[in-house]
């Protein structure tokens, strides 16, 4: 329950100023405002400020540091940390804030923060534009951009925070900036890929690229006793691909009821989902050898709606269902590597989880240090470690494969991690510096400027130089 005490008037002279709404304990829809998209977050804000608008916002954090509360930024989608709530604290709930604006005649887009990816894509794809987002279309924008942004697109046209012009933000003083190349380009540079660290960002300005409105797309599931060919296959046809191939692979029992038969719903599988950025005859052709890397179960290849790619995975990840994901980058897909990640796909205790290859390089690899904040683009490889699971009494043995699979894949690793993909609030000091090497001071001296008392702290945190040494959450 709440412990958090607050003066009732100064809450009521924030209502009073507030163009949105604020939710408190005991309001009919506090249970829902506090819910998240992760089942396993089970938190108790003590004021749920939703914002109509930037003013809002700036009150918002004003009232938080004023009156010495955690502060949580929920944007408009996934949240598989938790860190978008917070208890006793104050949520800067931006839901409600989903505008979005193209200019087809520069190709931009300018996009809320509350914004989910369905959202611009439903925009940009009425002018066959895009620009590079996740796999999954109801993830927020914010959250995934300001991580980096891995998705469909990121061989040809890079990550999500490598297609921002300019972004929009609250600083913990509840000053209103814009950051860009040309302004505040420092902090600038610490928002594509340094996280929710620096304020809370309201609005982003993106590039866009000619995409759709239909792609030729792969996806294709073998059978898990071909696991280890596939992976080795797939290892060559990644290396010999376009950038305008992108894709993932992920194993596990993928139990589609209505793809396979009985006897082998509940058997261990690999699939491979991506698609070309570019002509269809072309992608056709470019993807063809992902199809013919074993005798597949099924093969759902073909050409589709760039929106339809971007929804495909959705009815996978449900509001509600529990979740825990953790990230190594990778600096290879040895042979080693492969029996691992086919021996820990086989042994998952839930039926729905997956550990999933993501290769990178291509346009990612082409944007320096100096750029952006972004780590791991040296890394060939990301892994990711999903457990998906409903049954809240299997919660140890999920979170405990997951933990246990990483620290196995650690040998193939240097340590580093994909800030989207972070446990729950676990990456302490040492992680950060692993992860950001060489950038990691530089973020430090633009926590020191722009957020000294580490006000924006529910995230992968890099501390303020006040405060290193930060423990595991």
């Amino acid at each position: 329950m709440v412990q958090q005490t607050i003066d009732d008037e100064r809450i009521e002279a924030l209502i009073e100023e507030f163009h949105g709404r604020i939710v408190r304990p005991g309001d009919a829809d506090y249970d829902d405002a506090r819910t998240v998209w992760n089942g396993m977050i089970d938190k108790y804000p003590a004021l749920i400020a939703r914002c109509a608008g930037v003013a809002d916002v700036v009150d918002a954090v004003t009232f938080a540091r004023e009156n010495d509360l955690p502060l949580a930024v929920r944007g408009g989608g996934h949240n598989v940390a938790g860190t978008a709530v917070c208890d006793d604290g104050l949520v800067v709930d931006l839901s409600e804030m989903t505008a979005v604006r193209v200019d087809p005649g520069s190709r931009t887009a300018w996009v809320q923060a509350g914004a989910t990816w369905a959202d611009l894509d439903r925009e940009t794809q009425r002018f066959g534009l895009a620009t590079p987002g996740g796999v999954v279309s109801d993830t927020g924008v914010a959250g995934l951009t300001l991580g980096g942004g891995i998705g469909h697109l990121r061989g040809k046209y890079g990550l999500s925070c490598d297609n921002l012009r300019s972004v929009e933000l609250v600083t913990a003083e509840g000053e209103f900036l814009t950051a860009g190349a040309e302004e505040n380009p420092d902090l600038f540079w610490g928002l594509r890929g340094g996280g929710g660290n620096f304020g809370v960002v309201t609005a982003f300005e993106f590039d866009l690229h000619p995409v759709g409105p239909e792609v030729a797309t792969v996806f294709v599931v073998y059978p898990g006793e071909e696991l280890e060919t596939v992976l080795r296959g797939y290892r060559e046809c990644v290396d010999a691909a376009p950038d305008e191939v992108s894709t993932l692979a992920f194993a596990g029992e993928i139990p589609e009821k209505e793809l396979f038969p009985p006897e082998i719903v509940n058997e261990t599988k690999v699939a491979v989902l991506g698609c070309y950025a570019g002509p269809v005859e072309e992608g056709e052709d470019a993807l063809a050898p992902l199809r013919e890397l074993a005798e597949p179960l099924a093969d759902l290849s073909g050409t589709m709606a760039y929106t339809e790619l971007q929804r495909l995975l959705d009815e996978d990840y449900p509001d509600g269902m529990r979740y825990y994901w953790k990230s190594l980058y990778l600096d290879g897909l040895s042979d080693p590597a492969v029996d691992r990640i086919t021996y820990w796909s086989e042994v998952a205790p839930s039926p729905l989880s997956t550990v999933d290859v993501w290769p990178l390089g291509g346009a990612i690899a082409e944007v320096g240090i100096e750029e952006s904040a972004f780590a791991g683009r040296g890394a060939p490889f990301l892994l990711g470690v999903e457990a998906n699971w409903e049954d809240p009494g299997t919660d140890e043995a999920n979170v405990e494969w997951v933990r246990d699979v990483v620290e196995d894949m650690r040998g193939f690793s240097d340590g580093s991690v994909y800030l989207n993909f972070p446990g729950f609030l676990e990456e302490n000091d040492e992680t950060m510096r692993t992860t950001f090497g060489s950038a990691y001071e530089r973020l430090v001296a633009l926590k020191d400027e722009y957020d000294p008392t580490n006000l924006f702290d529910h995230n992968a945190n890099v501390a303020p130089s006040g405060e290193r040494g930060v423990e595991d959450g």
